[in-house]
């Protein structure tokens, strides 16, 4: 049978008289039954309830009057919601907007992975992109496009920017802006400091993770090396290191992002250098090859922010 609105009150009265519980349990079960929460969760499903399902609902009715007044104690994070379902009155808990928050954080957090980057770049938004001059200007609408294309159709290939431009005018900063910007659309960013990361390569050698390093970076949806061309690189490095990476995200048409110093000609020339002096220059023009056809060269302009 469905109970009836105005008879809901009696037959939870009735119930809780039938059992043989301490009279302060009764008296706190009677007054969540009376909780605001509990009367609203009654009158949206008096169609639902049933003797049977009253008659074991009490429980959970406390439960959840406990849970709601308690949270601090009995539910840290969670909101308790009362629900009908499999011909049961039951109790759910549902994370409140703190936990949902933090865990936001933690997701974002993870889909924005770094190598020997400041923990500060966290912090950078395009919003706060000092836009000034028109170089700068057409740095951040390059950056507001390629977000835009990419997030309208992740499967589609957009190449990624190549930042070339002084000592710090924000590169940096704006990629990692970038980076902020995809990983709230779910897309997983990995940010290297490519010096770094090549002195790391040769240390692998030792420890043969070599392969599995390389592996690590070259699968990401959206890669970004910063301060490319800073140091001078061994052959081993261009080629089997970096060579390999851009292959295989050319191959498969991953956007890759870039900051450098040096123009995309120059850090040709530069590439071309092994560091026994010796000129390689059609290796050279093979790494630009790849570097060209995953990203095109935006120049950003300004000041040296460093040192404001």
């Amino acid at each position: 049978m469905v109970i009836k609105m105005k008879d809901l009150s009696q037959e939870f009265s009735q119930t809780l008289a039938k059992r043989h519980w301490g009279k302060k349990y009764q008296e706190l079960t009677q007054q969540a039954l009376h909780d605001k929460d509990v009367q609203t969760f009654i009158q949206q499903n008096q169609t639902k309830i049933t003797q049977p399902m009253l008659d074991n609902g009490v429980d959970a009715i406390y439960e959840f009057v406990q849970a709601k007044n308690n949270r601090k104690n009995f539910a840290i994070g969670y909101v308790p919601q009362l629900m009908v379902a499999n011909q049961a009155i039951q109790v759910t808990y549902h994370p409140d907007k703190q936990l949902l928050s933090r865990q936001q954080q933690v997701q974002l957090a993870q889909k924005f992975m770094t190598i020997d980057m400041a923990s500060d770049i966290r912090q950078a938004n395009l919003r706060d992109y000092e836009q000034g001059d028109q170089g700068r200007q057409e740095s951040y609408l390059a950056a507001v496009d390629f977000t835009i294309k990419y997030g309208s159709n992740p499967q589609e290939f957009v190449p990624g920017l190549y930042l070339s431009g002084e000592l710090g005018v924000g590169k940096t900063y704006l990629l990692a802006a970038i980076a902020q910007t995809l990983v709230k659309m779910n897309t997983t960013v990995l940010l290297v400091h490519f010096p770094t990361f090549a002195v790391q390569m040769k240390a692998a050698i030792q420890d043969n993770s070599v392969l599995a390093r390389i592996d690590k970076i070259k699968a990401v949806p959206i890669l970004m090396l910063d301060d490319i061309g800073a140091d001078s690189l061994s052959s081993w490095i261009r080629d089997e290191v970096l060579g390999v990476i851009l292959q295989y995200r050319m191959q498969e048409k991953l956007p890759t992002f870039f900051s450098s110093n040096l123009s995309m000609d120059k850090l040709e020339k530069h590439l071309a250098i092994n560091q026994r002096g010796d000129e390689e220059a059609l290796k050279a023009a093979r790494i630009m090859e790849r570097i060209r056809f995953l990203s095109r060269e935006v120049v950003v302009s300004g000041p040296n922010r460093r040192f404001k």
